[in-house]
């Protein structure tokens, strides 16, 4: 019968509704003689030439009314009980025409048999719609994957009954945390405790369950999706509110839960003061404008209403991605903010200078860096140029031309590093601190954080892919610990922290616990619905492998170097007083170890990085790909670190050379 039900679905719309005139008008007229009967209780009345004769007229007029209320055109798959309404208005014209008909014909019945009629026409009509709706609909549910909506209010209502008109998954069953909810119905559907999960799913073979709570905070949803860890199922969730307000999502839309649901927190309001203060009707620059944190420092720039945002980035298609984004949520939102997108290295003074005093640059937040600990590790010279010399050509470009706040996005990795990435971040951060005490022109301030959820090199979408590849999940260490954090929450923290700053200040952002990557994957794992390959179980689906530590990889990060560390007016923004060296001290530092980057001399450069104050104890050997490889003994050699007084003329007047042919070429310079 299913099989037949499809084909007459498949039928061309025309003959479909051919079909449907022809089986109402026999409809209409086993209803009319049903009437008669149930009313007379005779059979008499059917063998009369009038009765037929009025049912001649009285079915066409029926059938005429139908395709002027458009009931035909109603797709009967999708049927809805607003057809009942158009059903009812035609059969009581049918009725009315039928009582009409008789008593011109001087047909003889009961006034009550065109009543009958009617009720008869609506069972009949209507009912073999919605019994025909129901067949198919019991036919796709072999194809449709089943479900439970976890949370019975609007959204899950809502949810359920977009659902139900698809061809994907069917609701089953409702969860609600609710007591007074339970064992109520919504859209047809019973609502059980979540107690009662276990056998929900073994007993209507649920496929996968979806979280339909977009209002809940984060630290709810944390624990829900904690107590449906245990179950051999998939959990799915729909957007967060946030994101359908904003029209960047629908509620019916079904994703892959979301890492912020499992590590991250409810954000704490912001402080308008702090994130207008360096913003509102300002000019801001962000440089590395197109990374995780500086696109993201864009998007929140953009809401707080500057007078230009310049955004500066050396990846062409990072800056082309950024600026389109932007320009629409400009238009979107109905802003008047003017965004002026450039190319350029933060190496690169001259240029630096160009766009500042072109555009004339209040606030700078300099996001921009070589963030990734092994490919730093094997690129050092780039690392130190990038990260270091960068900072001080951006940071000194805006004290020549006068910008009133420059913040600096530091990282974790900065205390006590074993990288050469983190330390070249401490190395930024001590130019910032030097340059603080030295001029008066420019307010500096660091804002160092950890690791952000989402951003380009993160574990969490390298351990999505490999569990949809099937594993195995791979992991450096059993015991390495990371902080996580949102973008967002990073970046709106990051632009407070920068309005704080009184100058040279080093402010931290609480990360909450830090996180044990190990475990990450496998609550990842298990809320995918799949099971982990152990001694215990061999039969499991995706194993774990432990890589070992990368080149320069701690197992544990650290966000403070000292201990006098003071609370700020915002609880999740602290500030440390970290040592550091006064500029002249540091400038004639970052001369000898310019010599040493400009000359790829690798050990001299390991020795000049723990001579400075950044704690510095490299893990391992030096990785540098291109030193690793060279076998010219010129490169590897050793210099000293205290020079003789002719040796260190002999630098200096090599280091004013170097700088003049740099500055020739509109390089660095110092």
């Amino acid at each position: 019968m299913i099989q037949t039900m499809e084909q007459l679905f498949r039928l061309p719309r025309r003959q479909k509704r051919i079909i449907q005139v022809m089986v109402d008008i026999i409809l209409l007229a086993g209803s009319f003689l049903g009437a008669m009967m149930l009313r007379l209780d005779n059979w008499s009345p059917i063998f009369e030439w009038n009765t037929w004769f009025a049912l001649t007229v009285t079915a066409p007029i029926t059938i005429l009314i139908f395709i002027w209320l458009g009931f035909y055109r109603a797709v009967i798959r999708y049927i809805s009980l607003k057809a009942l309404q158009v059903v009812l208005a035609g059969v009581a014209v049918s009725a009315i025409a039928l009582g009409i008909t008789s008593h011109l014909l001087g047909l003889v019945h009961p006034i009550t048999v065109p009543s009958i009629y009617a009720m008869l026409g609506l069972l009949t009509v209507g009912g073999i719609r919605f019994f025909l709706r129901g067949i198919y609909l019991h036919s796709l549910m072999r194809h449709k994957t089943r479900i439970v909506i976890y949370g019975a209010g609007a959204a899950g209502s809502h949810l359920a009954t977009s659902l139900s008109h698809g061809c994907e998954y069917v609701p089953v069953a409702f969860i609600d945390d609710w007591r007074g909810m339970h064992g109520t119905l919504v859209e047809g559907l019973k609502v059980y405790s979540p107690n009662d999960l276990p056998r929900l799913v073994a007993y209507y073979g649920v496929d996968r369950i979806l979280l339909a709570m977009p209002s809940t905070t984060r630290a709810r949803r944390r624990e829900i999706l904690r107590s449906l860890e245990t179950l051999p199922i998939p959990v799915q969730t729909i957007p967060g509110m946030d994101d359908v307000v904003s029209g960047r999502a629908r509620i019916n839309e079904i994703r892959d839960i979301a890492i912020e649901d499992l590590l991250g927190r409810d954000p704490i309001p912001p402080n308008q003061a702090l994130l207008d203060a360096n913003i509102r009707g300002k000019v801001v620059m962000v440089t590395g404008a197109g990374g995780s944190i500086g696109s993201e420092l864009c998007r929140q720039i953009i809401t707080q209403q500057p007078r230009y945002l310049v955004l500066v980035e050396v990846c062409e298609y990072a800056l082309y991605s950024i600026e389109n984004e932007l320009r629409q949520l400009i238009q979107s939102q109905n802003l008047t903010i003017s965004i002026k997108a450039l190319l350029g290295s933060v190496q690169q003074r001259p240029r630096m200078e160009a766009l500042i005093r072109t555009f004339q640059v209040q606030t700078i937040y300099h996001a921009a860096a070589y963030k990734h600990v092994p490919i730093v590790e094997h690129n050092v010279v780039e690392g130190i140029r990038n990260n270091v010399y960068g900072t001080l050509e951006i940071a000194r470009a805006a004290i020549d031309c006068n910008v009133e706040t420059f913040v600096l996005v530091s990282t974790d990795k900065a205390v006590r590093p074993t990288n050469v990435m983190g330390t070249t971040k401490r190395l930024a951060e001590l130019i910032c601190q030097a340059l603080a005490n030295h001029q008066q022109t420019t307010r500096f301030c660091m804002v160092r954080f950890g690791n952000v959820l989402g951003s380009s090199g993160s574990v969490v979408p390298l351990f999505y892919q490999q569990i949809k590849a099937g594993g195995p999940i791979t992991v450096t260490h059993p015991e390495i610990t990371r902080y996580f954090m949102t973008i967002p929450e990073a970046a709106q923290l990051v632009i407070q922290a920068g309005a704080m700053g009184r100058g040279g200040d080093v402010f931290v952002l609480d990360m909450g616990e830090p996180v044990k990557i190990a475990e990450l994957a496998r609550q990842m794992i298990r809320l995918s619905g799949l099971e982990m390959i152990t001694e215990d179980n061999p039969g499991g689906d995706i194993a774990i492998t432990y890589s070992g530590l990368r080149p320069g990889e701690k197992l544990y990060e650290e966000l403070l170097i000292g201990e006098n560390v003071t609370q700020t007016v915002h609880p999740r923004i602290m500030t440390a007083d970290e040592t550091f060296w006064g500029w002249p001290e540091l400038n004639a530092y970052l001369q000898q170890l310019y010599m040493a980057v400009s000359n790829a001399q690798h050990e001299w450069i390991r020795q000049l990085l723990q001579q400075a104050p950044t704690a510095y104890h490299p893990a391992g050997p030096i990785a540098d790909l291109v030193w690793q490889e060279c076998d010219v003994p010129a490169v590897r050699a050793i210099k000293p670190l205290r020079s003789s007084p002719t040796e260190q003329a002999d630098m200096n007047t090599d280091l004013l050379k170097v700088s003049a042919v740099s500055l020739a070429k509109g390089g660095t310079h110092l």
